[in-house]
């Protein structure tokens, strides 16, 4: 089962970015514990990718389209304005969840509205880091049913 992990603009900078809304764990330390609980769930391929560009992770969407069986998404700063991103989430085959690392809903008033949410299976968020290894879990369970 491979589960594309795509994380967007500016989470390379997690650990060091805003450290009271995001913590201090490095998208490094997130990618690591994806991958030990992919070994740990068994029969999980990741495909981890980070991009400051839209175009990119749309890029990477169309590139798995037959291959993957879901996708987990950060879509961090093109979360309320990302349209060509929601659009190559419509497209894809298999499901995609929305993950966020702080509850976006109890920020700025703005970073309320995803434009993200609609085209995605579901949402977690608030969660910190473990915002990932929960939709992980969950995406994979919804795989196999």
């Amino acid at each position: 089962m491979r589960i594309l992990v795509l994380h967007g603009p500016n989470l390379n900078l997690f650990g060091r970015r805003e450290p009271h809304i995001y913590g201090t764990t490095t998208l490094a330390e997130i990618d690591q514990r994806l991958t030990a609980l992919a070994g740990e769930l068994g029969g999980v391929e990741l495909e981890i990718f980070q991009s400051n560009h839209e175009g990119a992770l749309i890029d990477k969407f169309h590139q798995n389209i037959d291959t993957a069986a879901g996708a987990l998404l950060n879509p961090a700063g093109l979360t309320q304005h990302g349209v060509p991103l929601h659009d190559a989430i419509k497209a894809m085959p298999f499901p995609v969840l929305e993950i966020h690392m702080s509850n976006i809903a109890a920020r700025e008033s703005w970073r309320a509205h995803s434009i993200i949410s609609p085209a995605v299976k579901a949402t977690v968020q608030g969660l910190g880091w473990r915002s990932y290894t929960a939709g992980l879990r969950a995406l994979v369970e919804t795989l196999r049913g």
